[in-house]
């Protein structure tokens, strides 16, 4: 009985390896893939991120892979720690890996992004969105996620044409959000509008409710950590009846998550975030959702696609730089390819100093609050 069990086992990574090997006929292109996938991390995100990215690795090998040489991930856990996945880099690039993709949390990939421009290893970062992922122009580095700049103008253009000009910040000290703060203020006070900056470590959420109700808010967006502190926040303003007309926002895309609905219920719907998807998925798309909703047993969030689309455009950028030499290359101004979301091209974009896809979907969505399951989408371009 043990042999017959082992024999139905699902095969492992490393079976998977050279099951591709062989029939691809050729040594393995190894991929370092960097996600959050224990906490503090977003796991869910990870999760996500990683299944994608595993799907569209599977499908290349089984179109006879790259040049006819498997893909292999070697997927290192970065626990949303810069320092970590500096390791990480370090780690991979002694290993021998063609590129690195991945990564969730834009600190982290701005971390994982300048080791890999040090190590002159080519770096595709799957969903961080933060400008300054690099503080020097790179070629080695490309991005699919638009800047935080252009997602978070579009979600400010949302704001003001809801009627939602009194925007009121609860925000916890990080690059990341600091930087989304200055994008809004810096975008609607000439349109009439003002933001306020609450320090959501220092208040306790009634202390929070208070100030939002002083500052008239019409809109607070949650530019924090969840669970904590943003479930607490999310259910005080929720049952303050002075606040009852107040918005609350999410912009950076926590609603999109199962695990935020499942401690908020109700509560968590109408909560408007940035998604990366378009309004309705293509053929090629619709096939990729199918196969993520089994692989995960969740619908897949953006963060899914955006995995598979890394792998699929960084297929793309090796073959166009070739893997038959002993350090196979890529070349992102070459890559044309069908992505989940739309064709994915690479530009140079002189704000970001890097290879950006340029033509990522932006939408502006929440979860309805008559059926919290189902998503509207509420504001795009």
């Amino acid at each position: 009985m043990t042999g017959m069990v082992e024999e139905l086992r699902p095969p492992g990574r490393d079976d998977m390896t050279a099951y591709a090997a062989e029939r691809t006929g050729g040594a393995a292109v190894r991929i370092g893939a960097l996600a959050p996938l224990t906490r503090p991390g977003w796991v869910q995100a990870g999760q996500h991120l990683l299944a994608g990215m595993e799907l569209a690795v599977s499908e290349v090998n089984d179109a006879g892979g790259v040049a006819g040489r498997p893909l292999e991930l070697v997927v290192r856990d970065t626990a949303a720690d810069p320092r970590r996945a500096e390791a990480a880099v370090e780690e991979l690039a002694g290993l021998g890996v063609a590129a690195l993709t991945g990564e969730y949390h834009s600190v982290v990939a701005r971390a994982a992004a300048a080791r890999a421009h040090a190590l002159d290893l080519p770096y595709l970062c799957s969903s961080a969105v933060l400008d300054a992922l690099t503080e020097r122009p790179t070629d080695r580095v490309a991005r699919l996620a638009p800047p935080q700049s252009r997602g978070w103008r579009v979600y400010a253009d949302f704001l003001l044409g809801a009627g939602r000009d009194r925007i009121a910040v609860a925000a916890e000290p990080s690059v990341y959000w600091a930087a989304g703060a200055r994008i809004l203020r810096e975008y609607v006070a000439p349109r009439g509008g003002t933001v306020v900056e609450l320090d959501a470590r220092g208040l306790a959420p009634a202390a929070l409710c208070d100030e939002l109700a002083g500052h008239r808010a019409t809109a607070l967006l949650l530019l924090v950590g969840h669970p904590e502190p943003a479930v607490p926040i999310v259910r005080s303003v929720r049952r303050d009846p002075r606040l009852a007309e107040v918005m609350i926002g999410a912009p950076a895309g926590q609603p999109e998550f199962a695990d935020w609905a499942t401690p908020l219920g109700d509560e968590g719907a109408g909560v408007p975030f940035l998604r990366y998807l378009p309004e309705r998925l293509g053929p090629l798309g619709a096939r990729v959702g199918t196969a993520l909703r089994e692989r995960l047993t969740e619908e897949p969030s953006f963060v899914a696609f955006e995995g598979y689309d890394t792998v699929a455009a960084l297929a793309d950028a090796l073959r166009a730089g070739g893997v038959d030499q002993a350090s196979p290359a890529v070349d992102w101004s070459r890559v044309a390819v069908e992505g989940t979301r739309g064709g994915i091209r690479f530009s140079r974009t002189p704000e970001t100093g890097m290879w950006q896809w340029a033509s990522a979907p932006i939408h502006v969505v929440d979860r309805d609050p008559s059926e919290p399951g189902r998503f509207r989408v509420l504001h795009g371009v």
